[in-house]
């Protein structure tokens, strides 16, 4: 008998101020990555996938991302000088 499955895994990056698309707000959202792992005989062996977002703690809309647009706001929340700015997050709406 083989026991396999997997395992959700859900890491806060950063907390970012941005103006939320869904409700037009300048709210505080939190940066997150999930990642579910395969599992045999409940360990955890390797990540098969891997999804980035970000979520308004005003009103709970949730905006997914590709890694590159969380490297870049992960980038900027650490306060990169070099860095390229995701947007204007304190003038502009994510776009949907």
């Amino acid at each position: 008998m083989i026991i396999f499955g997997t395992k959700g895994y859900l890491y806060q990056l950063a907390i970012l101020t941005l103006v939320c698309g869904g409700c037009g707000n300048p709210a505080a959202h939190t940066l997150r990555k999930r990642v579910t792992k395969f599992t045999l005989f409940f360990v955890p062996l390797f990540p098969f996938s891997t999804k980035y977002a970000t979520q308004c703690t005003f009103c709970g809309t949730e905006q997914r991302l590709t890694k590159e647009q969380a490297d870049q706001l992960l980038a900027q929340a650490a306060g990169g000088a070099g860095a390229p700015a995701y947007g204007q997050p304190q003038q502009q709406p994510y776009q949907r």
